[in-house]
């Protein structure tokens, strides 16, 4: 990078945290701070639990967002700084440095803008994902197994906390369905690109002839719904049965049936859980699935977005999927909404999903503002 490029790159990013700063009213944000942390002093304040918990998950959130420009308007002043030097002592070493930090900065201020633009309604808020293989008996069960381990890896990597809610093993390798509670800001806002049918094709290491095999796996996401959201859910509409959990790969077995499965008889939605000792606490679990299930197709009816959102589910098969993961008869994972490709399938295995994340929430905000 020459000299007078570093310089362009170096305005342009300039202009973009003075936009960060006005688009995204961080001033605002400064105000909003102050209004929670004077909450925060006030007697009494953790006299209600749940609603203290509120406003320190939004101050800390802000704090986050704020704290998240401030490095990087102080980085672009520092490397301003640096420019200078270069410009000056033509330091060879010093210039590598720079365009190296150039490029690293460039990539905070595209994860900073995503991070800033998921603001939909409950964006914010924990994410219950559900993996359900589609026909092809083991050989898909195998494939959700591969996807739980991908999502799991993709949680950690975000220092987000995984609860499996319930976990029902294959008959002889991988999962016929599995719920994950992932917790952290923005869990929803990230995952919510995940929804839909992912499509394996492979040679089946569980076919003795070798041949290949194609699997499909759908993946539902919501976010986790407060309490203090409020969904009418009439008594006499649920069906509750209890069951022995079955534990993950043998562990957690409960003697008691302490395994919880409710559903909704209007809607058909079921829901279960099983992470939990206790029935009770199984069960409120389960209703708080419900309830964000429900209160999502609520908020998708008031937009008008119901048959587009559930369209994407179709059927778990051909067709339908957002994503193919191909193992054979070369490497590659495409995302058919973005058309992103990525040819290294171990390091998507591994986790590294962000680019296909990426890609999808900037195509599906821009569509929302043009």
């Amino acid at each position: 990078m020459e000299l007078a490029e570093m310089k362009h790159e170096l305005e342009q990013m300039n202009t973009r945290t003075a936009q960060f700063r006005g688009l995204f009213d961080l001033d605002v944000k400064k105000e909003r701070i102050k209004e929670l942390e004077l909450q925060m002093t006030e007697p009494g304040f953790w006299d209600n639990q749940q609603a203290a918990q509120k406003v320190i998950d939004e101050s800390n959130g802000l704090k986050h967002l704020v704290e998240g420009y401030q490095k990087l308007a102080d980085k672009l002043e520092d490397m301003m700084v640096s420019y200078e030097l270069v410009k000056e002592e033509n330091d060879a070493e010093l210039k590598d440095e720079l365009e190296q930090d150039i490029t690293k900065l460039q990539e905070e201020m595209n994860k900073y803008e995503l991070e800033m633009l998921l603001n939909d309604p409950y964006d914010a808020n924990n994410a219950i994902l559900e993996l359900h293989p589609g026909a092809g008996g083991t050989e898909s069960q195998d494939w959700a197994s591969m996807l739980l381990r991908m999502y799991q890896r993709w949680a950690e990597d975000k220092n987000f906390a995984v609860e499996t809610m319930d976990y029902l093993p294959g008959d002889e390798a991988g999962v016929k369905s599995v719920t994950l509670l992932i917790k952290g800001h923005n869990a929803y806002g990230y995952l919510k690109a995940e929804k839909g049918v992912h499509r394996l094709v492979r040679i089946s290491p569980f076919d003795s002839s070798g041949r290949r095999h194609t699997s499909f796996v759908s993946c539902d996401v919501t976010p986790e719904m407060t309490d203090d959201v409020d969904v009418d859910i009439k008594q006499e509409d649920l069906k509750i049965d209890t069951y022995r959990s079955s534990g993950a790969g043998g562990q957690h077995v409960n003697k008691t049936d302490s395994a919880v499965r409710i559903t909704h008889l209007p809607t058909n939605i079921v829901v279960t859980c099983q992470n939990e000792r206790s029935q009770i606490k199984n069960r409120e679990s389960a209703m708080k699935m419900l309830k964000s299930k429900l209160y999502q197709i609520e908020l998708e009816k008031k937009q008008e977005e119901l048959a587009a959102i559930r369209g994407e589910q179709k059927e778990i098969g051909w067709g339908s999927q957002i994503r193919s993961y191909v193992f054979h008869p070369y490497s590659m994972v495409k995302d058919h909404r973005t058309n992103v490709e990525i040819g290294n399938t171990q390091s998507v295995m591994d986790g590294n999903i962000d680019p296909f994340i990426d890609a999808y929430l900037r195509q599906h905000i821009d569509d929302s503002h043009s």
